[in-house]
């Protein structure tokens, strides 16, 4: 390992698709950090894969945390250039990722919620904004617009009552439908990802997916809220 490579690097990366910073887009060739990257590697059949938690062994290459890079990618047959291999990408490898992403924030969401770091029901997320514990709410896309216009009632005033730089963020990233296959009775019409360590898990994991399917962008309102030093 190399002095500019992190240590959850796997071995063998292909220096095609790293930039000096261990990392850069094999379409837009810009180098990120991990989480504005989705590292790729070659199955022992010659698939490619997503490895999401670059723990997968091999030569990798990466590409922005975009749909529509990913797809442009597999259109181009830039996996084989850069990996420097016959290797077929699969048509649907960026509605793969966007499964892969899903699956990860509702496991996260899962695990917040044993943890107490994940409440659903109005009631309980009006009452996380306005006592300060919720880090970002969350309705399902089909809410309905006075439930939503509630919440974000309450998420107004505690930005203003406490003087925040940001606002608590509100995600729409799954139907009640989407959450009902994914979750089960878990399921949410609104919810609230709590203060903790596994509440902050799905707050990065919204964004990561929110981000994929935006063009990298996040199109969650407000943001973290932190209180004014």
């Amino acid at each position: 390992m190399t002095s500019t490579e992190e240590p959850n690097t796997p071995p063998g990366d292909d220096d095609l698709g790293a930039d000096v910073n261990g990392r850069m887009c094999i379409v837009t060739r810009e180098s990120g950090s991990p989480d504005e990257l989705i590292r790729f590697v070659a199955a022992p059949d010659g698939t490619i894969v997503p490895d999401l938690k670059r723990q997968l062994p091999g030569r990798g290459c990466w590409v922005k945390l975009d749909r529509a890079l990913v797809d442009k990618a597999v259109a181009k047959k830039l996996f084989a250039r850069a990996l420097k291999a016959e290797v077929t990408a699969p048509s649907d490898l960026g509605a793969t990722v966007d499964r892969l992403l899903v699956v990860q924030l509702a496991g996260m969401m899962h695990m917040a919620r044993k943890a107490s770091q994940f409440v659903n029901g109005a009631s309980k997320v009006d009452g996380s904004v306005r006592n300060g514990s919720a880090l970002a709410v969350f309705h399902a896309i089909d809410a309905a617009a006075d439930g939503v216009r509630k919440i974000d009632q309450a998420r107004k005033a505690w930005h203003l009552g406490m003087e925040t730089e940001k606002e608590i963020p509100s995600f729409r990233v799954f139907t009640e439908a989407e959450m009902e296959e994914l979750m089960g009775q878990n399921a949410f019409i609104h919810a609230a990802a709590l203060a903790g360590r596994a509440g902050e898990g799905v707050v990065k994991r919204a964004n990561l997916l929110e981000r994929y399917r935006n063009g990298g962008q996040s199109r969650a309102t407000g943001g973290a809220g932190r209180r004014k030093q």
